[in-house]
């Protein structure tokens, strides 16, 4: 037992993708009880047993599948006599299996320091995230602008790339001055496989900078993984809001929701009161 929490406890620092299967509980003869654990890695190693068998076979395959979804799942599985005869067990009972992804802390990668970056870097470290921020001037990326940021680079937006952390958990969103820094930063991100690229701006100025990059050779396919415009449609105006709209969109991505999907939760009444319905 205590070697799979490590193993889950390393996974998780070193943000590496695995998933944590738990028996929660059983019903007849089984080859472990409730309580038994194992963590599967996203290429398929095991840490741990959870009896072994097709049983295992079968939960090392949907944590794999639940890793790529990064949703966890409640999964059931009968061992039935014939199961259990081919496996060498003696069993034929039915076990509760719950299987949960863990990613590690996600990093939210700023690249710009300006009024937006400000209330995002402080609602994103709330909501879980740790914050690099990047910029080439040195009096807006500074720590009395952001305490609480884990890394603070001042450097043109391609060297500032390679001393951040951009990889499979990082969520990295460009907000710099101008047109040029956009560009620029959005060209180096796009170099790495990051969890999220989002580009603020509006659509024309998102066309300019798609064609640009594309001229300079980078591809389509690259182009169209970057959510742009940035932020959730709700109306926001000020540095405050654009900076919720852009972390709700953050937080759909990682829970595993399509940001285009999301509408009110605003349950529609049944039907209109009559009159008489409103009095005692």
């Amino acid at each position: 037992m205590r070697e799979v929490l490590e193993a889950a406890l390393g996974a998780e620092a070193a943000g590496e993708p695995a998933a944590l299967v738990t028996v929660v509980s059983t019903r007849g003869s089984t080859p472990q009880k409730a309580g038994a654990r194992m963590l599967v890695h996203a290429d398929g190693r095991i840490v741990g047993t959870i009896g072994g068998g097709c049983l295992e076979a079968e939960m090392t395959r949907r944590a794999r599948q639940a890793i790529m979804d990064r949703r966890a799942e409640l999964a059931s599985y009968d061992l039935t006599p014939h199961e259990a005869g081919e496996d060498g067990l003696v069993c034929g009972g039915r076990m509760q299996v719950f299987i949960e992804p863990i990613e590690g802390t996600p990093v939210l990668c700023l690249f710009g320091a300006g009024h937006v970056a400000q209330p995002l870097s402080r609602m994103a470290g709330a909501c879980g995230f740790r914050v690099e921020v990047a910029d080439d001037r040195a009096k807006f990326a500074n720590a009395e602008r952001f305490p609480d940021a884990s890394l603070l680079v001042v450097d043109d937006f391609p060297g500032a790339a390679t001393r951040m952390t951009l990889g499979p958990n990082s969520y990295a969103v460009v907000v710099t001055r101008g047109h040029q820094g956009d560009a620029v930063a959005l060209e180096a991100v796009l170099q790495h496989d990051v969890r999220f690229v989002g580009l603020l701006g509006s659509r024309a100025k998102i066309v300019h900078i798609f064609a640009a990059l594309a001229e300079r050779g980078v591809p389509s396919e690259r182009l169209a993984t970057v959510h742009a415009p940035l932020g959730l449609k709700i109306g926001s105006q000020t540095p405050e809001e654009i900076a919720v709209s852009i972390l709700a969109e953050m937080i759909a991505v990682r829970r595993g929701v399509d940001p285009s999907q999301i509408g009110s939760m605003k349950m529609p009444m049944p039907g209109r009161l009559k009159p008489d319905d409103t009095t005692g």
